[in-house]
């Protein structure tokens, strides 16, 4: 019996399919592997309009697999399609004007920080989350050193959840947990082969029931 709640999670991060049918299946399909927390779906090339077109395809999906449905991109598209919450990748003062906007209206996280300063001026304004790395950051197999170390000074000192990023091997995610971060990001590790992407969420899950740091109560 899993309780993830009480160890690191999956996040998922929608790839860069240009056809909304297609992306939506695939997705939908990795849903079906196992625990997933949250799926961010970046807007990536498209316009306003496609971008629209694709998250209202996602948003359902997600949120019927019990995720929640997190939208880097234009803030307009998450009100239109009922999204859960925005992600924001950029600094501190593009989070704190979402967060005077949304507070009580949607989950607003994210951030650029690539250093402790910049995470604790993001941390200043009480973001729901904080992320570490970027959302294509997943070019190597392994995370990246530099955000599992961020990650680990900031799972010891601050209680805002973090999200870490993964590399293209779904066995980076323990490292990650090992940091004391409560989520994981995963893009190519799980759907750089499509058919493949419900085990590799189930091959995810098992591996941090099995091996990940739980979380005191």
């Amino acid at each position: 019996m899993t309780e993830p709640e009480n160890r690191c999670r999956l996040v998922l991060i929608v790839p860069d399919i240009a056809d909304a049918d297609e992306q939506a299946k695939i997705v939908g399909d990795a849903l079906k592997g196992g625990d997933v927390a949250s799926v961010i779906v970046p807007q990536y090339g498209l316009n306003d309009g496609e971008f629209q077109k694709h998250a209202e395809k996602l948003v359902p999906i997600i949120q019927d697999s019990g995720a929640a449905a997190l939208l880097a991109g234009d803030s307009r598209v998450v009100g239109r399609t009922k999204a859960d919450g925005l992600h924001l990748t950029g600094p501190a003062s593009e989070i704190s004007e979402a967060i005077d906007k949304y507070a009580d209206k949607l989950i607003v996280g994210g951030g650029n920080a690539a250093d402790r300063h910049h995470a604790l001026e993001i941390g200043e304004e009480r973001p729901d989350y904080i992320f570490f790395g970027k959302l294509e950051g997943d070019i190597k197999p392994e995370a990246h050193s530099k955000n599992l170390a961020l990650a680990e000074w900031w799972a010891s000192m601050i209680e805002i959840p973090c999200i870490v990023m993964g590399g293209t091997d779904p066995a980076s995610a323990l490292a990650v947990a090992e940091t004391g971060a409560e989520f994981v990001a995963l893009r190519l590790a799980v759907f750089a082969d499509a058919g493949r992407a419900p085990s590799v969420v189930a091959e995810v899950n098992a591996l941090l029931d099995e091996k990940a740091p739980r979380f005191e109560d």
